[in-house]
């Protein structure tokens, strides 16, 4: 059995393991993450190694890999004597970790530096994004790969549009369609709508969504793309993002350009292209701050 620490961790996690209410099995493992299936609340919870960063159901471990440690799909995961035991591989302890929570920066009064620091992410997106989602690849891998890029560009243009005019029903269904769409274990969609939602939520947001459209979004699309992705952007929907973009967040709100460069690069790392595909959907959402701020985005219909 290996022992091993948790360093910090999502606060809702850490309480549900400190009480002793967190049992099922492990659902998926991958190099430097384990995914547990959790019977009481039916989600996705991460194990997460060290090289990681916070985010909603997560615990970041000081383990740095984790293969090879005798764990399989399936293994029970449960609560005793103050460990989570994963199967009969890997206890972790949780005495001395840091809670962590999820609070997004409040929306400036005045969006001048919020401006400037939009058109730096831009153009640094554009030098240094991941293609292969949304940002399209200069040498596309084959034509099926070319026309995934394509669409996911024309069905995010068709949203961005109908959320700059209000129109939330319409919006929702664009929202849900792009749900599932593109390369990755999180979909190029996902990702950008997690990092376009990120945006909505912000405290002061002078454009919101009404309640309907994330309930509606959560309910219809649990089947459209795979548990973990769906674990992703229904915490996104009611504004719960990793530790990374919520640095994003706060570095463009008031940060210098050289602190929104240090916060996206960290962003741009994560995954193949998924940092990039989250990167350009938090750029959609302030734009459309920064253009409809001035209006409630609540649509007639």
């Amino acid at each position: 059995m290996i022992q091993a620490h948790v360093l910090s961790g999502d606060a809702g996690f850490l309480k549900r393991i400190r009480s002793g209410v967190f049992s099922g099995s492990v659902h998926s493992l991958f190099d430097r993450t384990i995914n547990l299936h959790c019977r009481e609340k039916e989600e996705l919870f991460t194990i997460a190694c060290v090289e990681l960063d916070n985010g909603p159901n997560t615990l970041v471990t000081d383990r740095k890999r984790f293969q090879d440690l005798g764990i399989a799909v399936g293994d029970p995961v449960f609560v005793r004597d103050g460990e989570l035991f994963i199967g009969q591989a890997l206890a972790l302890s949780w005495q001395q970790a840091k809670r962590w929570e999820c609070k997004l920066p409040a929306y400036p009064v005045t969006d001048q530096k919020l401006r400037a620091n939009v058109a730096v992410m831009k153009e640094y997106v554009a030098a240094h994004g991941k293609p292969g989602g949304l940002k399209k690849a200069s040498s596309p891998v084959n034509a099926f790969e070319a026309e995934v890029s394509s669409l996911l560009g024309a069905r995010t243009s068709q949203l961005y549009q109908s959320l700059a005019l209000g129109r939330w029903s319409e919006a929702c269904e664009l929202a849900i369609g792009l749900v599932g769409l593109g390369p990755g274990l999180t979909p190029s969609g996902d990702d950008y709508l997690a990092g376009l939602f990120s945006v909505y939520h912000l405290p002061n947001a002078p454009c919101c969504l009404p309640y309907p459209f994330f309930e509606k979004f959560a309910r219809e699309t649990g089947q459209r793309t795979n548990e973990i992705s769906y674990m992703m952007i229904k915490k996104a929907a009611v504004g719960h993002v990793r530790e990374s973009i919520v640095s994003l967040l706060q570095a463009a709100i008031e940060g210098t350009a050289e602190e929104v460069i240090r916060s996206l690069d960290k962003v741009l790392s994560i995954g193949s292209s998924s940092g990039t595909d989250m990167t350009m959907g938090l750029i959609s959402g302030v734009e459309l701050q920064l253009e409809t701020g001035g209006n409630v985005c609540l649509s007639k219909s």
